[in-house]
């Protein structure tokens, strides 16, 4: 419970912002799993468009500090490498 008004606004600001990158990084993972799913079914066409989505996605997560950015590029690498294992 907030003892003032500066704390009870900054716990309102903080669940507002939890939800938001709930929702990010939700997003991010679905955009990851797309490409995974992809690669799975050996379709190279949708795992490319997959993929530049899905590291859209990872490089917005990791500007606004919802990731660490070396876990953003961690991910867009091991991305890259399944992308690359299609050929």
């Amino acid at each position: 419970m907030a003892h003032c008004k500066q704390s009870a606004k900054r716990a309102r600001q903080n669940d507002e912002l939890r939800v938001k990158n709930r929702a990010m990084k939700s997003t991010m993972r679905t955009a990851m799993k797309r490409v995974e799913d992809a690669v799975k079914a050996q379709d190279r066409a949708v795992a490319t468009v997959s993929y530049t989505l899905a590291t859209q996605k990872i490089d917005k997560c990791a500007k606004r500090r919802v990731i660490h950015p070396n876990a953003a590029a961690r991910q867009k690498s091991r991305l890259a490498r399944l992308l690359a294992g299609l050929k």
